[in-house]
C-alpha cells in the first residue's frame, strides 16, 4: 500500500460564498456548474475577465449549508473576492474571507477531519481537506505536494503564467475538467468558446525534464538560442511550462536545442493531455 501524505498548502486562501443565492450567483460568473461540486468531490473552475482571461482558478467546494469555498491562489485571492463582490448586486449572496486552512493528502485514503473533497483534475491528484487551525495533524511539507503536482504534469494559474494573463486554454482547463461548455452564460464565455470551436489555443502545457535539477520559476526557456518561454513549476529534475506547441514542434523538428539556464531539456506532453503536437511543415504565425 503507498504512503498516505497529509500537508498544509500556504499558498492556498479560501474565498466563502454563502446565501440563499451563492449557487445561482456562482453559476453565472464562473466557468464550471457548481453541480459538479458535491458527494465528496470539488469542480475546477476560474472567474475570468470579459476578455476570457483568467483573473483566478479555484477548487469549488460545496459546504453542508450550500455555500461554497474558493480554494484559490494566495495571491490572487482578495481580487477574485472583490471582482465576485462587485458582481454580486442585489443578489442575496455574501463574499468573505474564510479563516479555515487548506491542506492536500494523497497516496492513501480521504483524510480523516474537516471539509475533505476530491481534487477533480487528475485522479491521483487525491484530496483537499479545510479545517481549523491546529486540527489536522501533518506528516509532509507543501514542497512534497508541488513536487507531486509537477510529477503529473497539472499546471496551476499564477505559477506557470501569470494571473490576469492567461487563458484557460493555455492551462489545459478545458482538458482538466475546468470549462463546462454546456453550460449558461458566464464572464468571458464568449473569448473560450471562440478558442474552442475555432481550434485557435497554441499555447499549451508541456513536461519538461534535465538531467540535473532544473532553476527556479520564471528561467527563460531558449530553442535554438532564441527566447520561448519561461519556465513554470519546477521540482528537481521536473518542471512544467506554458509554450507555444507549434513553434516547439518546430523547432524539435529542426533539431535545435531546448536548454533552461544552459541545460539541455526534453520536452513532451503531459501523460493526461488530449492535445497533440501541430504538424511541424504548417508553422503558426
Amino acid at each position: 500500500m503507498a504512503d498516505s501524505f497529509l500537508c498544509r498548502l500556504e499558498s492556498r486562501s479560501l474565498v466563502e460564498v454563502a446565501g440563499p443565492e451563492a449557487a445561482d450567483f456562482l453559476d453565472r460568473m464562473i466557468t464550471q456548474k457548481t453541480e459538479a461540486a458535491g458527494g465528496g468531490k470539488a469542480a475546477f473552475g476560474a472567474l475570468l475577465t470579459p476578455q476570457g482571461k483568467i483573473i483566478s482558478d479555484f477548487l469549488l467546494v460545496r459546504q453542508e449549508d450550500g455555500g461554497f469555498l474558493l480554494d484559490a491562489p494566495a495571491a490572487g485571492a482578495a481580487d477574485l473576492a472583490k471582482r465576485l463582490a462587485m458582481f454580486r448586486l442585489r443578489a442575496d449572496v455574501t463574499v468573505t474571507a474564510s479563516p479555515l486552512l487548506v491542506y492536500a493528502g494523497w497516496g492513501g485514503p480521504r483524510p480523516e477531519g474537516g471539509l475533505a473533497a476530491a481534487d477533480p483534475r487528475h485522479p491521483d491528484l487525491g484530496w483537499r481537506l479545510y479545517a481549523p487551525e491546529g486540527t489536522i495533524v501533518t506528516n509532509a511539507r507543501e514542497a512534497d505536494w508541488q513536487a507531486h503536482r509537477v510529477a503529473l504534469g497539472v499546471p496551476e494559474a499564477g505559477t506557470e503564467l501569470p494571473l490576469n494573463d492567461v487563458f484557460p486554454h493555455d492551462l489545459a482547463m478545458d482538458t482538466l475538467h475546468g470549462v463546462d461548455f454546456d453550460k449558461g452564460c458566464y464572464v468571458g464565455q464568449e473569448v473560450v468558446s471562440r478558442m474552442r470551436h475555432r481550434g485557435t489555443a497554441r499555447r499549451r502545457p508541456v513536461v519538461l525534464s534535465a538531467d540535473t535539477d532544473l532553476p527556479p520559476a520564471g528561467t527563460e526557456i531558449l530553442i535554438g538560442g532564441r527566447v520561448a518561454g519561461h519556465l513554470g513549476s519546477a521540482s528537481g529534475r521536473q518542471g512544467i511550462a506554458v509554450l507555444r506547441l507549434d513553434r516547439v514542434s518546430e523547432a524539435l523538428a529542426a533539431g535545435e536545442a531546448v536548454t533552461v539556464d544552459g541545460r539541455p531539456v526534453s520536452v513532451a506532453l503531459p501523460a493526461w493531455a488530449d492535445y497533440g503536437w501541430p504538424d511541424a511543415s504548417k508553422p503558426g504565425d
